[in-house]
């Protein structure tokens, strides 16, 4: 082969090898830059951050119109779930588990790497008193290679890796879960207090109208002549009283409306409107699992107590690997190299276009042989975190053993006073009843009349909240349980 041979083959490698380069820099020949999911991640990712609560009936999940007229629960919750920010770092955070997962995963995978260097060389050489072996060189050099290396063994170092990748993840989704059960109990709570605020506003404006009735049929007793001035100031400051209660549940109540909007990560004055207070579940003792059952059950399934499991395990796995890294690494390792470096018999002999190769494979071991005492240090850490997460765990069962426990006491307090606040209503409308019948026919004082009056709208108001309250308790108690799903919601 000939020197225009060589050279035309050595321009032919570099153009070659600076294509290959150009489409690594560039992004075009790494599988991740196609947004590859070789090892199947992603589908231990939830299409939106409301995962199985998502409202997936409507065949567009997390995409709302305008707010239902009335606003239901059902949408209150999918609302919150899917556009809370509590919600969406929740599920961001499972992502990035996710990932870490195909990291841990891309370890047992061959390494490639790829490099390129070119350029101009302009080399002369000046032979002082010997000018014939003077020389002077002009040309376009490249060096192109490509190395490998695969880790055959490292003593459960990258098992370790993967174990704590996967047990993160666990938690993650776990702790999702919980979030998402939390936030399901807390937008109930929000809906049934201003669902409440409003039965107790309607209440209130009942009470103020039957004050100025009060206050009317007062009045013309007086006119009359039948009856005394104090009758008509009495009813007047009654009448009163129940217009600046009206006035504060109104504030309440516009209050509990701002809180709920923004539950659903919409501004606090959006317009809401809710179906009536007496409109929905009914009270109903229908226990069928006693309260040491239901701790019990909540401390083995709970996504909390599967949260802390999965942290104890990643914390295990963590201190694995530690120890592990501080262990030889067996890998196989093999590179190949090209250049076009002109070649030269001698000094002042003239440089000829050439191509130089080089390549090898073997089996590289690297052993950690002093690390300043830090593997010590690190180890320890991996321990005690271990220990930290074992306790973690312990409290956790305990918080939700109580949780249940209260809830479950809460439950059946508010099962019991609806059933009393119906009676409470029934009594009172009867006694109200009378005692203006009593006050218009003039065998009945004023403050039998007021008092009767009071104690209706008292019962009403009381009603109204012993009715939500059970509702909330029943959601609370099922988000206690680790159990909340759809159909607490949807009839």
């Amino acid at each position: 082969m000939n020197a225009d041979t060589l050279a035309r083959s050595s321009r032919r490698h570099a153009r070659a090898s600076t294509a290959l380069i150009s489409l690594y820099v560039l992004g075009a020949l790494p599988l991740s830059a196609y947004g590859f999911d070789i090892f199947g991640t992603n589908s231990a990712v939830t299409s939106t951050p409301a995962g199985i609560f998502a409202d997936a009936g409507s065949g567009r999940p997390c995409l709302f119109g305008p707010v239902g007229t009335p606003l239901t629960l059902s949408e209150a919750v999918d609302r919150a779930l899917c556009g809370n920010p509590k919600t969406s770092q929740a599920w961001a955070n499972v992502k990035v588990r996710a990932a870490a997962v195909g990291t841990a995963k891309s370890a047992y995978l061959p390494t490639l790497s790829a490099s390129l260097q070119g350029g101009r060389d302009d080399t002369s050489t000046d032979v002082k008193n010997h000018p014939r072996l003077d020389s002077i060189n002009r040309s376009n050099v490249y060096s192109t290679s490509v190395s490998a290396n695969w880790v055959l063994y490292d003593f459960g170092g990258r098992k370790a890796g993967l174990d704590n990748a996967e047990a993160l993840l666990a938690a993650a989704q776990a702790a999702q879960e919980a979030l998402l059960q939390q936030m399901f109990s807390t937008v109930a709570t929000d809906y049934y207090a201003a669902q409440s605020a409003a039965g107790k506003l309607a209440q209130a404006k009942i009470a103020e109208d039957l004050a100025h009735d009060s206050f009317t049929a007062a009045s013309a007793r007086v006119s009359r002549g039948i009856a005394a001035i104090s009758d008509q100031l009495q009813t007047q400051t009654a009448w009163a009283q129940a217009t600046f209660v009206r006035t504060e549940v109104e504030g309440e109540w516009l209050t509990a409306l701002g809180t709920l909007a923004s539950d659903m990560n919409l501004n606090p004055d959006h317009a809401i409107q809710l179906p009536d207070g007496e409109d929905g579940n009914t009270p109903a003792d229908d226990f069928t699992e006693t309260v040491a059952a239901m701790i019990d059950n909540a401390q083995r399934t709970h996504p909390s107590i599967a949260a802390a499991k999965a942290r104890l395990n990643a914390a295990m796995a963590s201190e694995r690997q530690t120890r592990a890294e501080g262990l030889p690494v067996f890998s196989l390792a093999g590179k190949y190299s090209q250049n076009n470096q002109p070649a030269s018999l001698g000094l002042g002999e003239p440089q000829f276009p050439a191509t130089g190769r080089d390549w090898y494979v073997g089996v590289q071991v690297q052993i950690p042989l002093f690390e300043g005492f830090g593997r010590i240090y690190r180890t320890s850490a991996a321990r005690s975190q271990t220990e930290l997460q074992t306790s973690i765990l312990d409290e956790v069962r305990q918080q939700i053993g109580l949780d249940v426990w209260k809830s479950y006491q809460a439950l059946r307090t508010a099962t019991q006073n609806s059933v009393n606040a119906a009676t409470l209503v029934s009594v009172a409308a009867q006694s109200f009843e009378a005692a203006r019948h009593r006050y218009a026919a003039g065998v009945g004082n004023i403050l039998e009349l007021l008092t009767a009056q009071k104690t209706l709208s008292e019962a009403r108001q009381q009603r109204i909240h012993s009715l939500t309250e059970w509702r909330a308790a029943r959601i609370h108690l099922a988000s206690s349980l680790g159990r909340l799903n759809a159909n607490d919601i949807r009839p």
